[in-house]
């Protein structure tokens, strides 16, 4: 008998794995670049066309959302306790902790800065996990839970709940019902959106009283400064400066990894 020929797996005219497999890669790359500059172009449209103040109310709420949360989760972080919180329809909100000592300065400033630069910390870590489709979606599912879980726990006044319910549901069908493109535009949105959230109310940085639905308060730049000193406006220019700088290292971080793949 003569030797067994083999068989080859080439179909002539067709795109070999390899070269297939780069095409498509380079694709995503793409578009999970669109999707960044796109994110910074419409936030930053959306504060200066006209009605972009009324599109951007939901960002602003959800801002106020990270912000308040981010006070809670450093009080428990530094040994407090977070006891509640609310979201007014004006775009303020409170978040009651306690268990922290009246000598607690440091501990204390830190809970008023966790509100001001703890969401863009949070966002740089999205933009870590929005370098691909698969891990946006499963980024985007945590989240979902986890306000789930946060409204269930703390939120207390019912604007509070309906807004963060809309937010879980939000989140949630994107991350099991949408594609993968979808879920890393998203999630690089929200990244911007959690990075920039120090700047979506001026009372948060440079000046020494917020007005929120509560009454009026001293504001947590004010807050940091009584526990370390220095003035309100000092403190606001830190917090300010330091998101923007989050925000930089993350869109680089971000892009870097891109041209890498």
């Amino acid at each position: 008998m003569g030797a067994a020929t083999r068989r080859s797996s080439y179909v002539e005219g067709a795109v070999p794995r390899s070269v297939d497999s780069w095409l498509h890669s380079h694709a995503r790359r793409r578009r999970a670049k669109h999707a960044l500059w796109l994110s910074i172009a419409l936030t930053a449209l959306l504060y200066v066309i006209p009605l972009g103040g009324f599109v951007a109310y939901p960002l602003m709420l959800f801002s106020t959302l990270v912000h308040e949360l981010g006070h809670g989760l450093t009080a428990l972080l530094t040994g407090g306790s977070f006891e509640q919180m609310v979201i007014f329809s004006d775009g303020s909100g409170v978040a009651t902790h306690g268990g922290l000592g009246a000598d607690a300065a440091v501990a204390r400033a830190m809970v008023s800065a966790g509100g001001l630069v703890g969401p863009a910390v949070v966002g740089a870590l999205a933009f870590g996990l929005a370098r691909t489709g698969r891990l946006s979606r499963i980024a985007l599912g945590v989240a979902a839970v986890f306000f789930a879980v946060m409204m269930a726990a703390f939120i207390r006044n019912p604007f509070g709940l309906v807004f963060t319910g809309l937010v879980v549901a939000g989140l949630g069908w994107t991350a099991w019902r949408r594609s993968d493109d979808t879920a890393q535009v998203v999630l690089v949105f929200l990244a911007i959106q959690m990075s920039l959230s120090v700047f979506s109310r001026g009372d948060y940085l440079f000046v020494s009283e917020a007005h929120t639905g509560a009454g009026v308060m001293p504001s947590d730049t004010a807050h940091m400064a009584m526990a370390l000193g220095g003035t309100y406006w000092m403190w606001g220019v830190a917090c300010g400066v330091f998101s923007v700088l989050v925000l930089g290292l993350g869109v680089w971080a971000f892009s870097r990894t891109l041209e890498q793949k």
